[in-house]
């Protein structure tokens, strides 16, 4: 898994998410799943950090690699061309009908059989959450089941030396400077540094990056450049190409179970004029609870 030439294989973990900013009344089905047909989809505000993370390290050290891994439907392609846009490697693309429901215990089983099958890594990083789920338990979960080291919560990545990295934690109360050991995985907080734009050479690279399912819907003519170009083939992988058992995932390999959804709308016209008195105050937290707005 190491790397004795100070280039570092890493793996930077993100995801597709619906837009929470956008919500509507037909964001969750009848299951308890996101209804992400329904919900405009964006990266992972948290895994963009991570992805920056992981471009500083191969800013100082040129001959690393960065894999971008991500699990969904087939739309989530354009996670990957995001990824490479910004200076990753390549991509890898986990997508199968029978991931699809997954909590965080099967999505975390899928992503740790695909990265067993890349093999060489030293370190993989995500975002500490995903903004549709907001559990921060992928991760964590990743790194217990390939037996490795975890940093949580991290905001900076300070240095990797004989083979160990350095990384700094922002905390509720401060901050914590640790290091482990490699291989490692680091989940990195929102208050690190926000990732790069896009590069106009990068783009205009891999902007034909293509699946072998989105070329076969696309119908694309110009079907020779990916024979020409093999860095624009986009590896996409299934249940069966990373040995996963289809029992552990998706639906039939989640514990978790939504017992009920409840839709809050708020109308601009609502309103409700205060005083300044604990009377009001205390009048307005109880309406709030019982309504379940919040609590």
């Amino acid at each position: 898994m190491l790397q004795s030439n100070m280039s570092y294989n890493i793996i930077v973990l993100a995801k597709q998410v619906p837009d929470t900013r956008n919500v509507g009344k037909d964001a969750m089905k009848a299951d308890g799943t996101v209804n992400r047909a329904a919900l405009p989809a964006i990266f992972n505000p948290e895994d963009l950090n991570a992805l920056e993370q992981a471009l500083q390290i191969k800013d100082k050290h040129p001959e690393s690699k960065i894999t971008i891994l991500t699990m969904g439907p087939g739309r989530a392609a354009e996670i990957l061309r995001e990824g490479l846009f910004r200076g990753a490697d390549d991509g890898v693309l986990l997508t199968d009908r029978a991931f699809a429901g997954a909590d965080t215990l099967a999505t975390s089983y899928a992503l740790s059989m695909a990265v067993r099958k890349i093999d060489s890594f030293d370190i993989i990083i995500s975002g500490r959450q995903a903004i549709d789920g907001d559990t921060a338990q992928v991760g964590p979960q990743v790194a217990e089941k390939l037996g490795i080291p975890q940093i949580t919560y991290a905001e900076n990545i300070e240095s990797i030396k004989e083979h160990k990295v350095r990384v700094k934690r922002r905390l509720e109360h401060g901050v914590e400077t640790i290091e482990a050991s490699l291989p490692v995985l680091i989940t990195v907080n929102g208050s690190a540094l926000p990732c790069r734009p896009r590069n106009a050479k990068l783009l205009q690279k891999y902007k034909h990056a293509r699946t072998v399912t989105e070329r076969q819907t696309e119908n694309i003519d110009y079907i020779d450049i990916y024979s020409v170009r093999p860095y624009l083939n986009l590896v996409e992988w299934g249940v069966t190409d990373v040995g996963a058992d289809v029992e552990l995932c998706g639906l039939s390999g989640s514990p978790t179970k939504v017992k009920k959804i409840e839709n809050v709308s708020f109308q601009a016209k609502e309103n409700k004029r205060l005083s300044e008195s604990d009377e009001d105050i205390n009048e307005l937290m109880k309406e709030l609870i019982e309504n379940h707005t919040i609590g």
